[in-house]
């Protein structure tokens, strides 16, 4: 996990901005959900071909919030990314062909492959039969033909997106910035995400609590969900 805060300058500049930290006092638990992203094989098992040994480190943590929301009426969604590649090509071309290097690239296809040992969550994670699943195949699970996860939640009636995972300054924030776009209240529940480097989990927590959400920790968003139950 993480040990990093958010600056005192950010703070001030959030102050002077809205006049408080955080956005939100109380948040309806049953109109919640707790995003878990990417906490798949190909990111968290040591050895993997996109590994985030950070990762490794919030698992603990992502359990006890799950079993937290949960009696109070929220849902869990596990988010994992998977990526169809043939010899004429794939759904992402960009990204295999510009953004992973060629010593990793054929790992990192059989990785993302469906159906791939990869994609399974890594085996610390307890998710629960009433829980979610949903497969992405880019960055941002709302990114318009990625994935049906805004369907879903609309057809829920959630309002509130809750975000895990990693990493937190690509897919997690990915995803956190969509979801306030397409008005959702979104928060980045601190300690239950993961980044390669403190450097960029701070960076990310930093612009994101200043235009796009709260950041809270798991302790800190439980409460607010309790107000709001």
């Amino acid at each position: 996990m993480h040990n990093v805060k958010i600056g005192n300058d950010i703070i001030e500049r959030v102050m002077k901005r809205r006049g408080r930290v955080h956005l939100f006092d109380s948040l309806d638990p049953k109109r919640t959900a707790f995003l878990v992203i990417d906490m798949q094989n190909t990111f968290v098992q040591p050895g993997s071909p996109a590994e985030v040994a950070a990762s490794r480190g919030i698992v603990a943590g992502i359990n006890a919030f799950a079993a937290g929301l949960r009696p109070l009426g929220g849902k869990v969604v596990w988010i994992t990314t998977a990526v169809n590649h043939t010899r004429a090509g794939s759904e992402w071309d960009n990204f295999f062909d510009h953004f992973v290097s060629a010593d990793v690239r054929q790992r990192t296809i059989e990785g993302l492959s469906p159906g791939h040992p990869g994609q399974k969550l890594w085996h610390e994670l307890k998710p629960e039969t009433d829980d979610i699943h949903i497969v992405k195949n880019r960055y941002s699970a709302f990114t318009p033909g990625s994935s049906h996860l805004e369907r879903v939640l609309r057809s829920l009636r959630i309002d509130n997106i809750l975000i895990g995972g990693t990493k937190t300054n690509i897919c997690c924030e990915s995803t956190g910035r969509d979801a306030m776009m397409l008005d959702f209240k979104a928060v980045m529940v601190s300690d239950c995400c993961a980044a390669l480097s403190d450097r960029e989990h701070l960076a990310t927590l930093e612009s994101f609590i200043q235009q796009f959400g709260d950041v809270m920790t798991s302790d800190e968003a439980l409460a607010v969900l309790k107000k709001g139950g």
